[in-house]
């Protein structure tokens, strides 16, 4: 206890300190740990798919276990671990308004659809730790000011500045509630009236979520995702965005699961520029095993119509992590859209507005945030990946193809774990109907598929979910083989053309070239400076060559490992 107890003290002060070891210490002590699931925390054979647990439905049957079905009969030795979004009771936001933090949704299934899954997944949760549900019953217990209860949510009074706090949202911050007594408060509600900011100034609330935690931990999770970790420490007058306390909580939180679930992984979900993200790997062994690669899935897609690989190649020539316990977690699509803050300093502002009008042009929606002097800004593009990266002039579905899997092929080259959301996998498109009828921007990528419906479609070989489906799995089953593709394995940028993206992945047994043409055009490279002339062997065609000079036609990639070193 050491350790935590120390952080306690850190964060709360000698008097507050001793009161959170008197609420937590119990928690502690009396949790039996877990045990460790396997020796190293990652390698090349970690892949995780995300999903929500109803994002495949049958008729009659609970959508966990449909979902079960379709992946141990679909990605069994292909993604290693699935994160179920929150499969929790909820009011809104697709199940980030948490009701009941310790319950599966009764639509879905039960805890024992979930840990079915750990028979051949592992299993990421999501700890929504920010906020909790208007409608839960935790807030109405605030409301009726039990004493458990009455420092849940963060008061804030008449008349106080809040110019300087950091707004994701152009909602307003603070939400009017009565209370029992008539007392008219005015709460923090960062991101909707219905989410209700937690108040981690009291001991209480944080001894209720570390419960909340271990209860996962019982529950089979082997990765936890902090969801909107930022934003946890609010101090008026700051930014009230990656305070000390909010990340000392990230340390008790990895200090937890590090005494009582070793292997368990930690990642930080913190949709902001890429300095300010990878600030949670701490020293590399103190914070998150895991950060989001936020910065990834709009250069990306910013590169790939550019037909330029400069700005990518150049910002990805800075990846590196601290230590070899933590790893990049590189994603291009998820629940969410793509977003658009980690593009600051990397892209202009005209050249964001550029990507901005495509993206609509594609049939997506342009989200935005709030900032201090009143003015708004672009946040997050709501678009299918598929979609955004099309061509707004005009293209075929080959095409369209051709870009996605060459998207999927430089996030799965880069260092890091790789992460695929199960509609990218699946070949969706906008769904646009959805929007119409929710209102949400973001469920333009969150339609709930008929899951007979998308088998016959992947049993039809000329399908667009099919040829998509086939071909990404097939990749995933190549990187996972090559050792050079373990997420600490050694990484260098190569400069042949400013089309390309090429990068060098090393170890002790391979030596591994990923190529990726980003334009439209035939490109001639010239690697004998890189290679010597050496034979490698594509890995997709199985067939060797002496790599020289290559002809990339457009939108193709390669991943070429050394013949001597070859698995």
């Amino acid at each position: 206890m050491d350790s935590i107890d120390g952080l306690l003290g850190k964060i709360y002060g000698e008097n507050e300190g001793a009161r959170a070891r008197e609420l937590i210490a119990p928690l502690i002590e009396s949790f039996s740990p877990v045990e460790k699931r396997r020796g190293d925390l990652f390698d090349q054979r970690d892949v995780f798919l995300i999903t929500y647990g109803d994002s495949l439905e049958k008729g009659g049957e609970r959508p966990l276990k449909t979902l079960r079905d379709f992946a141990a009969r679909r990605f069994k030795g292909v993604f290693d671990t699935i994160h179920i979004l929150p499969f929790f009771p909820y009011s809104s936001d697709d199940g980030f308004s948490v009701m009941d933090f310790e319950a599966v949704n009764s639509e879905l299934g039960d805890w024992s659809d979930i840990r079915a899954f750990r028979e051949d997944f592992g299993l990421m949760f999501d700890l929504v730790i920010n906020h909790v549900s208007a409608k839960s019953d935790w807030f109405a217990k605030y409301l009726a000011q039990e004493e458990e209860f009455d420092e849940l949510a963060i008061e804030v009074g008449p008349g106080v500045d809040l110019s300087m706090v950091v707004r994701p949202r152009t909602l307003p911050l603070l939400t009017e509630f009565a209370k029992k007594s008539g007392e008219e408060v005015s709460v923090w509600t960062t991101f909707s009236a219905d989410q209700i900011d937690l108040n981690y100034r009291s001991p209480q609330v944080l001894e209720k979520m570390l419960a909340v935690l271990l209860l996962y931990l019982s529950q089979g999770a082997t990765a936890l995702r902090l969801d909107a970790i930022a934003y946890l420490w609010k101090e008026i007058g700051t930014s009230c965005i990656h305070l000390e306390q909010t990340r000392d909580v990230v340390r008790l939180i990895r200090a937890a699961i590090d005494r009582l679930a070793p292997g368990t992984v930690v990642i930080t979900e913190t949709n902001v520029p890429h300095e300010e993200n990878v600030s949670y790997f701490g020293n590399g062994r103190d914070q998150a095993h895991m950060v989001y690669n936020f910065t990834l899935p709009p250069l990306l897609l910013y590169s790939i119509h550019k037909g330029d690989a400069k700005k990518l190649s150049d910002w990805a020539e800075g990846l590196s992590t601290p230590s070899d316990q933590c790893a990049f977690f590189n994603f291009t699509a998820s629940h969410d859209g793509i977003g658009v803050r980690p593009l600051e300093g990397i892209v202009p502002d005209e050249e964001i507005a550029w990507l901005s009008d495509i993206v609509l042009k594609n049939g997506g929606r342009v989200s935005s945030k709030s900032n201090p002097d009143g003015s708004r800004s672009p946040y997050e593009f709501n678009i299918v990946y598929l979609d955004a990266l099309r061509d707004p002039a005009g293209s075929d579905e080959a095409t369209d193809i051709a870009m996605f899997l060459l998207s999927q092929a430089v996030q799965y080259a880069l260092p890091g774990v790789p992460a695929t959301y199960i509609h990218s996998v699946l070949g969706s498109r906008n769904w646009s109907a959805g929007v119409e009828k929710t209102g949400m921007a973001r469920t333009i990528n969150r339609e709930k598929l008929d899951a007979e419906a998308v088998e016959a479609e992947l049993r039809d070989p000329d399908s667009f979910r099919s040829r998509v489906f086939h071909s990404y799995l097939e990749m995933i089953r190549v990187r996972r083989s090559q050792p050079a593709f373990h997420p600490n394995a050694a990484f260098r940028i190569l400069r042949c053309d400013s089309r390309v993206f090429a990068c060098e992945r090393r170890c002790e047994e391979q030596t591994l070239l990923a190529l990726a043409n980003l334009s439209p055009e035939n490109v001639a490279v010239d690697l004998s400076a890189e290679t010597g002339g050496k034979t490698y062997c594509d890995l997709f065609i199985e067939e060797e060559k002496e790599v020289r000079e290559l002809e990339l036609t457009p939108y193709q990639y390669l991943w070429l490992s050394r013949r001597e070193d070859r698995p």
